[in-house]
């Protein structure tokens, strides 16, 4: 690491500032402390900050909140530590302003100066979150109920300025908006880890209403890709409404393709990216803006495979099973009525009985000694579940699985 420290410093310009200017310290990122509260992280454009100093907060509406650092931090290593004074250049940690947002300015009370602000994307898509209401419910989870669900989503709200949760007529069912697929793949996931059991709706993308004309969000997407995946990409964007604005080869071997493209059309692209260029590319998409909508995104996917009883699955109704398409499941996986655990070889749906088990007689097959293997199952991680389901269909989050279902009518009803 000696080389990289070393051209760190020779090649990184020192930060701009002015230590005996008025303070001015903006709002990059936001933490939360259950002593604290809301912590503010930034860098010191300008002035001095102190501990237990009196502060003004410039609010994006332009109102000026005062407000005392109840505690100031700083950064060694991956740790922090607390400070007494820190000037121009430092980035810290602020405590003492509970409604402080991204891009806000921490400045001097007697001289208010805001910086430029920050714009935070909006969110382009939205998806239920719900209380599990499956047979196997409240099995694997420590936090199954409607209010630690509510108030887990509430706390993330704390940090996480691009996420929108709205409450709706049913108490078991919050709408959870977010910036894509990974930023709310990534709230699931953590969730999930932290001993949460919940499920979760298809992503669906949030439309407006603009000048009377019904709209949809765009995106700027940029890939880098190695060249012999460029046109696999440029075809399956062009399948996903997308409209290439620019093509850039390089000298090692990579090409940079810039697109313009539906959100909804990036629903489910991540895992056909990463399948095309063999996990060897790289993608980065941002918010562009509202325009009418772009006609049907081509989307191809057969129907599923339902189990139509409880129990466990076995190896021979399986093995029955594999002409009419692949499994997600193996043997010995327990299963409920509406679980999917395949995809059928045909466009309908097809409800299967994957734990009826082989007549016992006492015949004796002269095939009985054979080895018999069944075809690899698709694995369903998180990820690939909120890309594959239907609008009629869930996926079941707990801390030890993920399982897809077909929604139950009463949550349909909702």
């Amino acid at each position: 690491m000696q080389p990289l420290f070393e051209a760190i410093i020779h090649q990184v310009p020192p930060p701009v500032g002015d230590p005996t200017k008025p303070l001015q310290l903006q709002v990059t990122t936001l933490d939360y402390s259950e002593y604290l509260g809301r912590i503010v992280i930034g860098r010191i454009h300008n002035g001095t900050i102190k501990a237990a100093q009196t502060t003004a907060l410039v609010k994006e509406t332009g109102e000026i909140v005062k407000a005392k650092i109840s505690k100031l931090m700083g950064f060694e290593g991956l740790n922090r530590i607390e400070l007494k004074e820190a000037s121009a250049g430092n980035i810290v940690a602020v405590a003492g302003f509970a409604d402080a947002n991204i891009g806000e300015t921490i400045t001097c009370p007697q001289e208010p100066q805001a910086l430029p602000l920050i714009k935070v994307d909006e969110p382009t898509l939205q998806m239920t979150f719900a209380v599990n209401d499956s047979p196997f419910a409240g099995k694997e989870g420590d936090y199954v109920t409607s209010r630690q669900l509510r108030d887990r989503l509430l706390r993330e709200l704390e940090t996480n300025v691009a996420l929108r949760v709205e409450e709706t007529d049913s108490p078991d069912k919050f709408l959870v908006s977010g910036r894509g697929e990974l930023h709310l793949g990534i709230l699931i996931e953590t969730m999930r880890r932290q001993g949460y059991e919940f499920q979760v709706s298809t992503p669906q993308v949030i439309y407006r209403e603009v000048n009377g004309q019904p709209c949809e969000p765009f995106e700027y997407l940029v890939l880098d890709v190695p060249e012999a995946a460029v046109g696999n990409c440029i075809e399956r964007l062009g399948q996903r409404k997308g409209e290439m604005q620019n093509m850039q080869a390089g000298n090692n071997g990579r090409t940079q393709l810039d697109f313009v493209i539906p959100a909804r059309g990036l629903v489910g692209f991540r895992g056909d990216f990463l399948r095309i260029t063999k996990g060897d590319g790289i993608m980065n998409h941002s918010f562009l803006e509202y325009r009418p909508l772009g006609g049907e995104v081509e989307t191809r996917r057969n129907g599923v495979i339902i189990a139509f009883e409880e129990g466990v699955a076995t190896f021979y109704a399986l093995k029955n099973g594999e002409d009419r398409g692949v499994f997600f499941i193996t043997p010995g996986t327990k299963v409920y009525k509406g679980m999917i655990v395949g995809e059928n070889n045909r466009p309908q749906d097809l409800d299967l009985n994957v734990c009826k088990a082989k007549h016992v007689t006492n015949h004796r097959s002269s095939t009985g000694e054979e080895l018999v293997q069944l075809q690899s199952p698709v694995e369903m991680s998180l990820e690939r579940a909120l890309e594959y389901i239907k609008d009629d269909e869930l996926v079941e989050v707990t801390p030890q699985s993920v399982r897809l279902r077909k929604m139950s009518k009463k949550l349909a009803r909702r």
